[in-house]
């Protein structure tokens, strides 16, 4: 005698169990537990459920009575209680801070390392250092200036950023030593959909060039020159080539210490032509000179992954990118005060700030 408990299933709860079976994104086991009700409300034997759904008795039996006592809601889906966290996310944190014991021989940790030694899965290692944050494969440099004029020399620069003179002109002024020629052996894939541009990644070494830039920092236009060497005299012809692309203004321009900047030629040159100032950033403060800025774009930008079968190459190709970044440039922007910086400049200071 097959086994027919009917179970009682009200209108509105009959229209939402068959849309349920008409849905198309629903998930599938919703969908047979709806069939499960809809065939027991139609007096279906619970042996044939069985065979038309292709599921077990005790499954169907358990459907019905979780419907009968908890209507629709019944048929969702309970949260598991799964094995609890045996994990102690504070000994992983604190034992990542501190440096890994001397018998393993390697100066940071690495999730496989770190498991091994607390008796837990990399995998839970993993997790815990991107929930806090923790990278100790990464490591960042910093460097304290040893110049004995590093405050005077920190205002001075970061004054002429933050309140130029009056109908003055402030450059930022630096060379970019050493810039390669490099030739790839073979022609450059070009990118294509899914798939980044590709080079080889060996070269060939053409020369080098020596780009002289003077950073406007009002408008971010570039003066430029590609010399071959950089000693005293590429510097000062450099100059003289800025002081006729800006002639009869003051002009204030900011170098670093390299010697040839200092040179008692520049300084003759400096005494004849009154109008240009000549401010120096600090020992190991090169990073001060906005022109370093410029440096990184064009680098990144029209350089680096470059190909040029010759210097001469490397030069119309530098010329042609400062061409149109004069044409779309925009002013550079100093925003941080003098004192913040010298918080972070002196020894015992925190090495780390906010991007100026």
């Amino acid at each position: 005698m097959p086994l027919t408990v009917s179970v009682d299933v009200a209108p509105r709860d009959r229209e939402v169990l068959e849309s349920w079976l008409r849905s198309s994104s629903l998930r599938a086991g919703l969908a047979q537990r709806a069939r499960i009700v809809l065939l027991a409300a139609d007096g279906v034997a619970v042996k044939d459920i069985v065979e038309r759904v292709g599921v077990s008795k005790p499954t169907v039996i358990g459907w019905k009575k979780r419907y009968a006592a908890e209507g629709l809601g019944g048929l969702e889906d309970r949260p598991k209680p799964g094995r609890r966290r045996v994990v102690d996310e504070a000994a992983v944190v604190s034992a990542t801070l501190e440096p890994p014991p001397e018998r393993l021989g390697v100066t940071h940790w690495s999730t496989r390392l770190l498991g091994a030694e607390l008796g837990i899965s990399h995998v839970w290692v993993g997790k815990i250092w991107r929930r806090w944050g923790l990278q100790p494969w990464r490591a960042e440099t910093f460097k304290f200036s040893t110049d004995p004029q590093l405050e005077a020399k920190v205002r001075d620069v970061v004054g002429l950023y933050l309140n130029p003179p009056d109908k003055a002109i402030v450059l930022c002024v630096d060379e970019k030593s050493q810039v390669q020629a490099l030739d790839r052996t073979a022609p450059t894939l070009p990118m294509r959909l899914g798939l980044p541009e590709k080079q080889t990644h060996d070269y060939i070494r053409h020369g080098t060039t020596t780009l002289f830039a003077a950073l406007e920092i009002a408008t971010g236009r570039v003066e430029q020159a590609c010399l071959p060497r950089h000693r005293h005299q590429e510097f000062l012809a450099f100059l003289k080539q800025v002081a006729k692309a800006y002639p009869r203004r003051k002009l204030h321009l900011v170098v670093d210490n390299y010697a040839t900047h200092n040179h008692p030629a520049v300084r003759a040159w400096l005494a004849r032509n009154p109008r240009i100032t000549l401010h120096f950033t600090p020992t190991s403060g090169s990073w001060l000179n906005m022109v370093e800025i410029f440096f990184s774009i064009i680098t990144r930008q029209a350089i680096r992954r470059g190909s040029f079968g010759s210097v001469k190459e490397l030069i119309a190709a530098i010329g042609t990118f400062i061409d149109g970044w004069n044409e779309r440039c925009h002013p550079f922007v100093w925003t941080k005060p003098a004192e913040e910086l010298l918080d972070h400049c002196r020894p015992g200071q925190r090495t780390s700030f906010p991007r100026h």
